[in-house]
């Protein structure tokens, strides 16, 4: 089964067609031929090199590591989203997609060489067990991590639903180690936060655009509608500030979910006959409540479109930065036992009919976030941390007005989030700015 992604990531051959079309039919077929010959002998060049690899080179090459270089290779030479995935890396992009597996429930990184817990989520194993954050675990089921990679520690800790693992943690004030047990569950990756902003404001936060995105999304207004009151209730934030992206369903249910009608997104192939378009449904779950969106160069893909979706359709006011520019859909296609290819097949457009491929959404209201003197010494006097679709190699072109690189930090302290301070002084009516309307505008038909 084929799954479209969209992750952090025309006239020549019509005219080609057109003067195709008049050449005899005898010349049509000898072109034919001739392309085809060619492209045998370049395939026999292959099979030479290869074959010369494998007799002649220094140490025994693994056929299998030469092929898939090579395959990777022929992908890559493409644009920079395109790749060939082992079976190993197709099971964990599912993993990703579905945003469920076995696992213990904690949330952690690396350092010193130990798998340092970041924080154990809520209501899961981890957390049940005792585990908690700024513990490092040492040994999983006895076998030290020292020297593991952090995804090689992470394998370990995930596995089959009601299967243990015994944890060796070293705490802080701790005499000695502690063994934990934890029987292993599955784990539900919480994409959507959410919180009231000033007592009358819902703030929600998107991650990444997996297959539990939209659930949470709805839950989370829900919630918030509930917890404030509906006629209390001024507005949403909606935070896609350094969110990469995922499926494209699942983009189009978010945007959907502030629609009532209109065009979210189109993509369009090769061909003009796979040219797609999605349209919102019907049943604006806010119920016309003014939104603002969060962007900046971290914003790529599924975030663009969302952005790009209720930017154009006058249902949103676009804040922050300019978005990173990722306007091309990737095609999962299973290989069966061998994994899957992931190959760019369309470039995607919003409802105006622009493509943001290495552009970008250029917010309503721009506002650059502050950035602390270590991150500015880091990356430059700018501050990029985020070079764009534009500035990767093999990206795929969009005339003339490309752009790279746009700031894309945002502070984990929240006092000093200076895109989200306006956006709720602009909600709240404190602060006036013409890309702000005083009441939200309908809906509009795309033309």
């Amino acid at each position: 089964m084929r799954r479209t992604s969209l992750f952090l990531f025309g006239v020549a051959a019509g005219a080609l067609v057109a003067v195709a079309a008049v050449q005899p039919r005898a010349l049509l077929g000898t072109a034919a031929e001739a392309a085809s010959s060619d492209t045998y002998r370049q395939l026999n060049l292959f099979g030479d090199v290869f074959e010369r690899v494998r007799s002649d080179y220094v140490e025994k090459p693994e056929d299998s590591k030469l092929i898939e270089s090579a395959i990777n290779g022929m992908l890559q030479s493409l644009d920079p989203h395109s790749s060939y995935m082992d079976a190993k890396n197709h099971r964990d992009m599912q993993v990703q997609t579905k945003g469920e597996f076995g696992g213990l429930g904690i949330e952690v990184t690396m350092e010193d060489g130990l798998v340092k817990v970041v924080a154990p989520m809520e209501d899961t194993p981890a957390a049940k067990a005792g585990v908690l954050a700024g513990d490092l675990i040492t040994k999983l089921n006895g076998e030290a991590v020292q020297g593991l990679s952090l995804n090689e520690a992470v394998d370990k800790m995930r596995g089959a639903v009601g299967t243990p693992i015994t944890l060796t943690i070293v705490r802080k004030g701790a005499d000695k180690p502690l063994d934990l047990k934890v029987t292993r569950d599955t784990i539900k990756i919480k994409v959507v936060r959410s919180r009231v902003e000033s007592g009358d404001i819902a703030y929600i936060r998107v991650n990444s655009f997996n297959e539990q995105t939209f659930d949470g999304l709805k839950k989370a207004i829900d919630d918030l509608t509930a917890e404030i009151g509906p006629d209390k209730l001024k507005g949403y934030i909606i935070d896609l500030r350094n969110n990469p992206g995922g499926l494209l369903d699942q983009a189009i249910a978010v945007s959907d979910a502030f629609l009532d009608r209109g065009e979210i997104v189109s993509t369009r192939g090769r061909n003009p006959e796979e040219t797609q378009r999605f349209n919102a449904r019907g049943g604006d779950l806010t119920k016309g409540k003014p939104v603002i969106v969060l962007v900046n160069g971290g914003s790529a893909s599924a975030s663009e479109i969302v952005a790009g979706a209720l930017q154009d359709q006058k249902r949103a006011t676009v804040l922050g930065s300019r978005t990173f520019g990722k306007g091309s859909v990737q095609t999962i296609i299973p290989l069966g036992q061998n994994g899957a290819l992931r190959l760019t097949t369309a470039r995607y457009y919003t409802p105006a009919g622009r493509s943001i491929q290495a552009k970008g959404i250029e917010p309503d209201i721009v506002l650059a976030q502050d950035m602390p003197d270590e991150v500015k010494a880091k990356f430059g006097a700018t501050g990029d941390t985020t070079r764009g679709e534009a500035s990767l190699k093999g990206h795929l072109k969009n005339g003339d007005d490309e752009q790279a690189g746009s700031p894309s930090y945002v502070p984990p302290d929240p006092k000093d989030d200076t895109q989200l301070k306006l956006a709720v002084e602009l909600m709240q009516g404190t602060v006036k700015n013409a890309a702000f309307p005083a009441t939200p505008s309908k809906t509009t038909q795309a033309n």
